[in-house]
């Protein structure tokens, strides 16, 4: 019998999150804070939304690209809250979440072997989505000394005739970096120098801290025309299981973008595009009070941190701290299994975001301040019984 699996995809390991959780999952008494979703539910009238639209019986097909009062809407918040302006109806898509839109953006300018530069730790999708349409990742490996910031020198030391596409992951997953506009601004600057395209993934964009406001690339001066910008609702509006995001990109790229969709997808779900019409609309307040409990959470964490003397640069973005584990000796690997062996804990080894996550554990504070009590707890006596062996 021949093989009936593609070689391609036989090589692409599985995604590194869901093995500790899924390990825990069947674990009594376990504790995870391994997964990054909100532990909030989906805010009220978002849901009513999406419920009255089944009660209307709004349970068809929509346009290929979304429902139009969707993108509308899309198209509003973007220039509220970034001083974009992207056309509704050429230069937005609606898709089955952020991870989508990655996917169909890549297959979309990708020609065999063009390479990809992404920036290391960041979220397990992009390399393998790059594999996927045919391209070469180029891993970029991001240091604590930097702040987990991608800088010039270290963009132009992976720059080569093949580079095609940047991915710029910020507000980061899974370190909590982000980028500040005189950053972004020097990053354009090479982008454009070397005709390059971006893939910006802001998916985390309404959460960050300490004053910090996000800042697209896609707003500087000559980038929107070279930007595909990536976000959705799972996070900020605690939608996880709605599973709804978009693309905003030019519309030479958006057009092609939108021709794969048709022939995967063909529409993001219905009942979930109404209720996104009212998030886009309506939850602003939604979302500030839970970024308000995030940053609580993120305060606790780090000084639980410091007080069983674990190093962690603070993160000013997204809902995740990355801690080192290297003054114990071991892989990250090797601790996050024996914090889940013996003190029934799960976090995510950082290498399970690029082998740059060496030393480094990804731990998210989207969960209860009850569950990090007691997660950080164990941790601590854990650490502890390291430092005394």
């Amino acid at each position: 019998m021949r093989n009936p699996l593609s070689e391609k995809i036989v090589t692409i390991p599985p995604s590194g999150i869901r093995k500790f959780f899924d390990i825990a999952s069947e674990m009594k008494d376990a504790v995870s804070l391994g997964v990054g979703e909100p532990d909030f539910d989906t805010p009220w009238h978002i849901r009513e939304e999406g419920i009255y639209s089944l009660e209307k019986g709004r349970t068809f097909y929509t346009a290929n690209a979304g429902l139009r009062d969707l993108r509308v809407e899309i198209h509003n918040y973007l220039k509220r809250r970034c001083g974009l302006d992207y056309d509704p109806d050429k230069e937005t898509l609606v898709t089955v979440g952020g991870s989508e839109a990655i996917d169909i953006a890549m297959r979309a300018m990708l020609d065999p072997g063009d390479e990809v530069l992404v920036p290391q730790p960041s979220f397990v999708s992009y390399v393998p989505c790059t594999i996927l349409a045919g391209g070469v990742a180029v891993p970029i490996a991001l240091e604590e000394k930097d702040q987990f910031r991608l800088t010039p020198e270290k963009l132009l030391e992976k720059i080569t005739p093949r580079t095609k596409i940047l991915v710029m992951p910020f507000p980061n997953n899974p370190t909590g970096a982000i980028m500040t506009r005189p950053e972004l601004e020097q990053i354009a600057e090479i982008v454009k120098e070397h005709d390059l395209f971006v893939l910006s993934d802001e998916i985390y964009s309404e959460l960050t801290y300490g004053g910090a406001d996000h800042v697209s690339i896609a707003s500087l001066p000559g980038m929107k025309e070279r930007t595909v910008l990536i976000n959705g609702f799972s996070k900020a509006f605690a939608m996880t299981g709605w599973r709804l995001g978009y693309a905003c990109a030019p519309e030479i790229i958006l057009k092609q973008m939108l021709k794969i969709h048709q022939f995967a997808i063909m529409c993001a779900p219905t009942t979930s595009q109404f209720a996104a019409i009212d998030a886009m609309k309506n939850s602003d307040g939604d979302v500030d009070r839970m970024r308000e409990s995030y940053d609580q959470r993120r305060r606790y964490l780090l000084h639980a941190f410091e007080e069983m003397g674990l190093e962690c640069f603070e993160p000013l973005g997204a809902f995740y701290a990355f801690p080192s584990i290297r003054r114990f000796g071991m892989t990250s690997d090797e601790f996050a299994v024996r914090l889940l062996k013996e003190e029934k804990v799960a976090v995510v080894p950082g290498t399970a975001f690029g082998d740059s996550g060496e030393g480094y554990l990804r731990i998210s504070y989207a969960y209860s301040l009850k569950s990090l009590k007691e997660a950080l707890g164990r941790m601590e006596r854990f650490v502890r019984k390291l430092d005394n062996r």
